[in-house]
């Protein structure tokens, strides 16, 4: 059937309006972007959101991996990406969008998040008792706050098996790409502080001792892989390689706190392999020697053997310590606030200024005791306590399921990994002002998502004691009653009788 010129006339200029709006949207972006390659992102968008919607663990992954390592920094190239930004605006989305919308992601509340939270409140509370409010409030929405959003988040999403051990994989590749970069500079004599001491320029990690804090957490990691049997040779052998790299690279900065936690890290996995302690304090001093050797301390400008008596570094840390203690204790509550210690170093330091210059704490400790009051530091030091217990409890669950069917060695490899980060930043973090960073926080969250995988997974030895108690109660109320003997002759019912 023909239609009306009337009817064939209104169709073709509704088609040819909708073609030409069409083409103007089409046409839009050009105006913004002229360059043909830069509309590619454009096709890119819809992909990359359904990717965040189906893996939203791997964005906050990769977010937590370019904020602790300083990927974009280490290699400028990823800078004008913003990779760090988009991945932390797609982390708040995907967590948001599946615990609200599609109720996917199963929020729940641990001791460990109380513990945290303690911590956490106790820091915002300080920001309006702190000498300078807006300094400390701007470093609270710059910093802080993400790091107390993203712990719920990785503790919340990182709930699979191949969830660990893709995380496990890439902070150990990403150790591995800073590794790569500190011994590139080394050999190439770039970014060297007092012309012994390598570093990463034009970063976060332009402070050999910041970089060798960055090093070490990794660096369990690998040992861990690579003395846990059973994760396969592929894993093995990347974790034999993570080992001379990170050892290497921590060497070549010459940080003594990063000897320290070397030793200190190796001391965990040792602790698990030699059975007789002076053994290993025996090994473990020897080996702290040959560190010490290879690292050529004595030939630092700073702390070198040079200099007789206390030397210039370690002189700037106690008076960096002293001018802590008495901000702490002109301040025992909630000390000056978040990010001011610099800004109130001279009117708490016990020496003039003609007898050295502002330094920054150099220590995890006393930076929160000075910036959060003996309270603060008494709920930082019981959130660490508390860290380190449940990564224990996880680690004896795991030793006491194994060869048991549901036993996995790469859970047991994280844990191990993630319990000897935290005894190398204790040790590192002493010398280190990490107290508001990321690598504690870091380890909390991935501490707190093994303890609720062990739970979900792994039953608690508590748990089974009383489940055989429940069955031998009920066995004996059997046996007392005539259930629990095959052969008893059982009364007859009266009814039966009738």
């Amino acid at each position: 059937m023909r239609l009306p010129n009337l009817e064939r006339l209104f169709v073709n200029r509704y088609q040819t309006v909708t073609v030409t709006v069409y083409c103007a949207l089409a046409a839009l972006p050009s105006l913004i972007f002229p360059h043909p390659i830069a509309l590619l992102p454009l096709a890119v968008i819809p992909l990359g959101l359904i990717f965040i919607l189906k893996k939203p663990f791997v964005v906050c992954l990769i977010f937590i991996m370019f904020s602790f390592f300083r990927l974009h920094e280490v290699f400028p190239q990823l800078d004008p990406i913003k990779i760090p930004l988009l991945t932390a605006l797609g982390s708040y989305f995907v967590l948001a969008w599946h615990i609200i919308l599609t109720k996917k992601v199963q929020v729940y509340w641990r001791h460990e998040h109380t513990i945290f939270a303690r911590f956490f409140g106790w820091v915002v509370i300080g920001i309006a008792f702190s000498s300078y409010p807006p300094t400390a409030f701007g470093s609270f929405t710059s910093v802080y706050m993400k790091i107390g959003i993203m712990v719920l988040a990785i503790s919340w999403l990182m709930t699979e098996h191949w969830h660990f051990k893709l995380a496990h994989f890439l902070i150990i590749c990403s150790g591995l790409a800073v590794g790569g970069v500190t011994l590139y500079n080394n050999a190439n004599g770039i970014g060297m502080v007092e012309e012994t001491r390598v570093t990463i320029p034009g970063t976060s990690l332009g402070d050999p001792n910041d970089l060798s804090l960055v090093l070490s957490f990794p660096m369990s990691y690998a040992v861990a892989l690579a003395t846990t049997k059973g994760t396969g040779k592929i894993r093995t052998l990347l974790g034999l390689i993570g080992i001379v790299i990170f050892v290497s690279s921590i060497i070549a900065t010459q940080s003594r706190g990063g000897l320290l936690a070397t030793v200190a890290v190796f001391g965990i996995f040792g602790l698990r392999i030699i059975k007789s302690k002076l053994l290993l304090i025996s090994i473990g001093s020897f080996s702290l020697m040959i560190l010490v050797a290879a690292a050529g301390i004595s030939d630092r400008k700073s702390g070198g053997a040079a200099e007789e008596g206390v030397d210039a570094s370690a002189m700037g840390r106690i008076h960096a310590w002293e001018a802590a203690f008495n901000m702490a204790l002109r301040n025992p509550m909630t000390g000056v606030g978040l990010s001011l210690f610099l800004d109130n170093y001279w009117d708490y330091a016990t020496h003039s200024r003609a007898e050295g210059q502002a330094h920054v704490t150099h220590s995890t400790w006393f930076q929160v005791m000075s910036e959060s009051g003996f309270v603060g530091f008494g709920l930082f030091g019981f959130m660490i306590f508390t860290i380190f217990m449940s990564i224990r409890s996880s680690l004896t669950r795991l030793d006491r399921n194994k060869g048991s069917p549901e036993y996995d060695p790469h859970m047991t490899a994280i844990a191990v990994g993630t319990y000897a980060g935290l005894v190398g930043f204790c040790v590192s973090g002493s010398f280190l002002s990490q107290g508001f960073l990321w690598p504690v926080y870091i380890i909390t969250s991935i501490s707190i998502a093994i303890a609720n995988f062990m739970d979900n997974h792994y039953p608690a030895e508590e748990e089974n004691s009383e489940t055989e108690k429940a069955s031998i109660v009920s066995g004996l109320a059997d046996t007392i009653h005539g259930k629990g003997l095959p052969h008893a002759k059982q009364p007859e019912s009266p009814n039966k009788k009738q």
